[in-house]
């Protein structure tokens, strides 16, 4: 719903600043707007914020095989990264920049630059911070699939044929949604409740749970209002010092 206002707001303002009419100014637009946010509202307040551990379990169940180690990265990169479902099929190989380091272990750091997205309509570029962590593991994850896959330039997730070879085009953001339902059913969890957003308000969730400072976890996000951002944290700590802890 949300991607529908904004660009509804950016035909208009096209319109607008070029002498013309707004298309998109009509009565009856604006209606069919606010019965859409009714019906939508509903359903998006719905959708299960997939926590840390239940993102570990959909990990094991990816198979040891290209498609999985592919699955397995979309997973941990849109979950640590908090990535909307258009800014994981975007991702290019010349967008990420992991960290060098001086020992023989793994660089554990990794930046990726998110060229365009939902709060950067002009393509500025947002950087986002990303460690390797001892539990999701991304950018051991990344690594294994680019490893496997022999992607070094262009689109970093691809379809792929049954066996395993890449076709050579990106993944439609219609496919994440999918992509996350089928490893959360694999799990024990109703698809129905599951959507590509999971990942991302399950990072927000998770992070507040651990006590994250919000302007931290915004750095994250790269929401640009807290209000999105504090429905997740009043989510994660609905039950901490709860009012009827001692006596319920």
């Amino acid at each position: 719903m949300g991607t529908i206002v904004l660009y509804r707001s950016a035909i208009n303002h096209k319109h607008v600043h070029s002498g013309f009419a707004s298309p998109v100014a009509d009565p009856e637009i604006t209606q069919a707007l606010r019965g859409l946010m009714r019906v939508r509202g509903t359903a998006s307040r719905q959708v299960k914020a997939l926590r840390e551990h239940q993102i570990e379990k959909m990990l094991q169940a990816c198979a040891d095989t290209p498609i999985g180690r592919r699955d397995a990265a979309i997973l941990a990169i849109g979950f640590a990264a908090a990535l909307r479902r258009s800014e994981i099929c975007n991702l290019r190989v010349e967008d990420i920049e992991i960290m060098e380091t001086t020992h023989e272990e793994p660089s554990t750091k990794m930046f990726l630059c998110i060229r365009q997205s939902k709060t950067d309509q002009e393509g500025r570029g947002q950087k986002i911070a990303v460690p390797q962590g001892k539990r999701i593991q991304p950018i051991q994850r990344l690594r294994e699939w680019l490893q496997i896959s022999g992607i070094q330039s262009g689109y970093m997730f691809q379809t792929m044929k049954r066996g395993g070879k890449l076709r050579g085009k990106p993944l439609h953001h219609s496919d994440i949604p999918r992509l996350v339902k089928h490893y959360a059913e694999l799990i024990g969890l109703d698809p129905q409740f599951i959507a590509g957003h999971s990942l991302r308000a399950g990072f927000v969730t998770s992070a507040a749970a651990h006590n994250a400072r919000l302007d931290k976890i915004m750095e994250i996000t790269r929401h640009r209002n807290p209000t999105t951002v504090l429905k997740y944290i009043r989510d994660a700590d609905a039950f901490a010092h709860h009012a009827g802890e001692q006596f319920l």
